[in-house]
Order: structure tokens, then sequence, then C-alpha cells
């Protein structure tokens, strides 16, 4: 007999013994079966008997304590097991097994001791329920060590059963959640619909939800509570992405149309502008050296390219946007956006370099004087209390105040290289204000 099949017996027998007797056959000294008469045993021999019956009394109760306990415990672990899968939920599930081994012993023990003295016979002998008293107790004793063990492993399963049992309280939640979201996603599809817009792209992206939403509602006792709770949360997040598209697309589309009227618009300046930067350079080749405007040949072929290409995208932006492919009308503006832009800069190069190099031949001392005076600064600045310069400071300012004076003596001559002139000032003021972010950054950090 297992131990289990045993537990079930002897609560059926204990259930048998607490039938209330009637009061009337109790009574009558012949009332038990065969018509004899049970022999009473008094003094020493009924106190044994009486004993031992209370030793089994108090072991029925501590057994039916421990496997009280030991089901409820079960309960726990597998709240824990259903969730928890780390080194500490393995543990406790193997704590548990030897617990349930122990158990196993114990009861079985309590059992046979049971079954071994029957204490209502009529000539139990006194020595016989001493017998059953000492075993009944050293029972009773190990149903009641074991079951302290039982709490005290019960105890320590406090934090692993608070988060699991927080889990299994978001699992509900959490599922609705994301069975909202899709509603809410597929009305909001249903509406961009119907305005005309055919969202395809989105239609395909909700439908591949549909496998989710069938594994959510197939529960947590199939794909597990910590699988369930992150399949809810990618549903709610993926769900959510797919309304929040379908409920901006008509704005989307808007915007799309807009641009590409803005772009063609520029486009066409755009050439226009390209078509007068060779005007600009036939001025700077009659007026200064090759060095000053050589970079600068290319720009009306690459100009004139440029804007071909971004004309050309964006015949293929409209035909995306009539096909409502957003993501490609979206792309391809992207594309002509940067080639507007990069003819833009090259186009105003050339005017820009043609003002400068015009305002330096007139006045190359004010330049210089810029120059000069960025220098000045940041030598007063490195002085700035201090009797001497931290070398880290001064060298690249004395380098900077020969570079300035080669770039002036090379203004000297019938065709100076003013373009080479403004450069080399650039590079002595970028130079200077490095120095002067260092100095900043080592006294006040950065101020």
């Amino acid at each position: 007999m297992t131990a289990t099949h045993a537990r079930r017996y002897l609560k059926d027998v204990l259930a048998l013994m607490l039938l209330p007797v009637p009061l009337v056959v109790a009574a009558l000294p012949g009332a038990f079966a065969g018509g004899g008469t049970r022999r009473w045993f008094g003094g020493r021999g009924e106190s044994q008997r009486a004993d031992a019956q209370a030793a089994k009394d108090a072991a029925a109760a501590a057994f039916y304590e421990l496997d009280t306990a030991q089901r409820d415990l079960r309960i726990s672990i597998e709240t824990i097991t259903a969730v928890d899968a780390s080194p500490g939920a393995r543990r406790a599930v193997d704590d548990f097994a030897a617990l349930g081994r122990r158990i196993d012993e114990v009861s079985h023990a309590y059992i046979t001791a049971v079954d071994a003295y029957d204490l209502d016979r009529d000539d139990l002998e006194a020595s016989v329920a001493s017998r059953a008293r000492g075993e009944l107790n050293r029972a009773k004793d190990d149903l009641v060590r074991v079951k302290g063990e039982l709490d005290r492993f019960e105890q320590g399963l406090g934090p692993l059963l608070d988060k699991a049992e927080t889990q299994l309280a978001r699992l509900a939640p959490a599922v609705e959640r994301a069975r909202a979201a899709l509603l809410a996603a597929s009305n909001a599809l249903d509406a961009v619909r119907g305005s005309g817009l055919r969202a395809d792209d989105l239609a395909a992206r909700l439908a591949a939800l549909g496998p989710e939403l069938t594994k959510l509602n197939q529960g947590a006792g199939r794909h597990g509570v910590a699988e369930t709770l992150q399949r809810a949360d990618r549903v709610v997040r993926d769900a959510e992405a797919v309304r929040m598209e379908a409920e901006r697309l008509p704005e989307r589309a808007a915007e799309i149309d807009k641009r590409l009227v803005s772009l063609r618009t520029r486009a066409q300046a755009l050439a226009n502008r390209a078509a007068s930067v060779e005007p600009v350079l036939s001025e700077l080749r009659r007026r200064f050296t090759a060095a000053c405007w050589q970079d600068l040949q290319p720009v009306p072929e690459q100009a004139g390219k440029h804007v071909h290409q971004a004309e050309e995208k964006l015949k293929e932006a409209t035909r995306a946007r009539e096909d409502q492919r957003w993501a490609d009308a979206t792309a391809l503006l992207a594309t002509v956006r940067a080639l507007l832009n990069s003819t833009d800069e090259a186009v105003s190069a050339a005017g820009e370099r043609l003002n400068r190099l015009n305002a330096v031949a007139k006045d190359p001392q004010a330049e210089i004087d810029r120059t000069r005076f960025a220098i000045r600064d940041a030598q007063r600045l490195a002085m700035a209390g201090r009797n001497t310069p931290d070398p880290r400071h001064a060298r690249p300012l004395d380098d900077s105040v020969a570079r300035l004076e080669r770039a002036i003596a090379q203004l000297e001559g019938r065709h100076p290289d003013y373009w080479h002139f403004l450069r080399e000032t650039g590079a002595v003021r970028d130079a200077v204000h490095r120095v002067v972010d260092m100095i900043r950054q080592e006294r006040g950090g950065g101020h």
C-alpha cells in the first residue's frame, strides 16, 4: 500500500470512528456484535489503553496537519514553477521533492504503527498498549518534526512566491491590454481605409499578429506565464505601432503631397541658379589666379547633373505616392532633398568665393586685423594670473603668429593667391580657438 492510499484509508477509518452512536444502543449491555459482553479493564490496564488511544489521536492530528500543509505548499510550488525558471526556483522544487520523500517516510511509519495495534481489542494487554503508545508517540514526534521543516521551507519561499504571484496578477490584465490594442489597431485601420487609403503594409502587419492572439487565447497553461506575459507585451507594442501609424496616415499622405510640390519648386529654382555659376566662374578666371577657382570648375556640370537626378527621383516619388507606397515615397523624397542640398551648397560656394575674394583683394588688412585680434586675445587669456605662459599654450600661439606672417608675406607680388591667404588665416583662427578652449576647460570647466 502506498503512502497516498494509506492516508486515504486512514481518513475513511477516522470518519467511521467519528460517526455518532445512538445513546440507547450504547447503553445496552448486549449491544455489540455476537451478543457478547466486552471485558473492561480497570486500573493500570485501562489507563495504558487510554494513553495509547490519546497517542493515536495526537498522531492522527499531526498526520492531518502535515498532509494539509504539504498539499498547500504543493500549490505554492506549482505557482512558482509556472512562472519562474530561475536557478532559485529549480532549487526550491528539488528541496520540496526531498521534503516529500521524508514526509512519505514518516507517514509510512505512522500508518504502520496504526495498523499494528488494535486498541479496541477486548483482550488488549497493558504491555501491548504501552508499546503502541510509545510507537505512536515516536510517529507523532517525527510527523511534528517534519512539519517544522516544512514550515521553515515555506517561510523561505516567500520572495519566490511573492514574485510568482505578482506575475500571475499581471497575467489577466496583460492579455486584456493586448486584445484591446489589437481591437484599437483594427478600428484605426478600418477608419483610414474608409477615407480611401489602402494601408496594405499596415494590414499585413496587423494580420501577422493573428497567430499571437491565438496563443494568448490558448492561455498560460499551455505556453507558460512568463512567455504569455512577454507575448502580450509584444502584441501591445506592435499593435500600438500599427494603430498610431494608421491614425497618422492621412497626415503623412498630405505631408508627402506638400513635400512633392515644395521640392519640385526648389529643383526648378536650383536649375536656374546653376545656370548663373558659369558667369561667376568667368569673372573668377578673369580677375584671380587659377588656384582661386580651379576647384569650382566642375560645379556647373555637377549642378546640372544633380538637378536632373533630383527631377527623376521626384517622378518616382510621385508614382510611389499614387500607388500609396508611403515608405518608398518618403525614401525617394529624402534622396531628392540630399541631391538638392549638395547642389545648393556647390552653387552658393561659387558666389561666396567671388564675394570673399573681392573683399580681401580690396582690403586684405581687415582679414589680417581680425586674425591678429584673435591671437592677441588668446595670448592675454594665456597670461591671465601667470608670470610666464604654459608652454602647451604658448607654443601653438607662437606658431600661429609665424603662420600669419608667412601668409601676409605671400600677398606681395603681382598676382597673389588670395584664396590661399584666406584659407591660411582661417586655419590660424581655428588653431587659436582650440588653445582658448583648452585654457577655459582647464580653468573653469569650459567657461
